[in-house]
């Protein structure tokens, strides 16, 4: 199994593998080019601005093979006519494949999906906007944390090889909360830190925490857009 992830832009990444190239969430940053002969797969968990971008319609002109994969709540509107043939919306809580890629969908507890990939192999988690939306005391969602907590439960026990999990510095000191629930759960084998608003700094401070002891060396040192990895 081999893969490689280079990182984009807030939480877009493009995973490559034998047979497939990924591009997840692209709502900004350098647009990827694409390996010749491999499958191509733009695939976005909700519309919002920094998940989401309309640039991602115009790979059609230059890549005939691509397929979009959206969240259903992104506007049919959007989609030019041209392509609406190669574009599949999915709910949440829905399965998908084709002779290449079988995605799995959950609900996000903001916006939108979450969803597990399963290709040549390689299993990944992009979380979305799925993730402990802890804005501190007094500002508790309980609705929302048992949504994630519900999701958590389905993914319990399985260990992805690539998993792309928020550490939003907005959220104060609890910024690692989703992230450390998921691997109480869940498993990874390399860990994305995304959605983090171009403040890099907060990968190395959530791998010094000591409840991210057992797995910090999984957690991927990113420090700029572009930034690639390979395994």
């Amino acid at each position: 199994m081999i893969a490689k992830v280079t990182y984009v832009h807030q939480s877009s990444f493009l995973v490559e593998t034998g047979s497939a190239s990924l591009l997840f969430d692209f709502a900004g940053g350098i647009m990827p080019i694409f390996s010749e002969g491999k499958e191509i797969y733009v695939i976005v968990t909700h519309d919002h601005a920094e998940h989401y971008s309309k640039a991602i319609f115009s790979l059609a002109d230059q890549y005939p093979n691509v397929r979009y994969l959206l969240s259903s709540d992104v506007p049919l509107e959007d989609v030019p006519e041209l392509v609406q043939e190669k574009t599949v919306f999915l709910a949440p809580n829905t399965t998908w494949k084709d002779s290449c890629v079988q995605v799995e969908t959950y609900g996000a507890n903001d916006e939108g999906i979450a969803l597990w990939c399963h290709v040549d192999g390689v299993d990944i988690y992009h979380s979305g906007d799925l993730n402990n939306w802890y804005w501190g005391k007094g500002q508790e969602d309980p609705e929302a944390e048992k949504a994630y907590y519900a999701v958590l439960d389905k993914l319990a026990g399985h260990c992805f090889d690539i998993a792309f999990i928020p550490v939003d510095p907005r959220l104060g000191d609890d910024y690692y909360r989703g992230l450390d629930d998921f691997m109480k759960k869940a498993d990874a084998r390399h860990i994305y830190p995304m959605h983090f608003w171009y403040d890099y700094s907060i990968i190395e401070k959530v791998k010094a925490l000591p409840c991210t002891e057992a797995y910090r060396d999984r957690i991927a040192n990113i420090v700029s857009e572009d930034d690639f990895f390979v395994f």
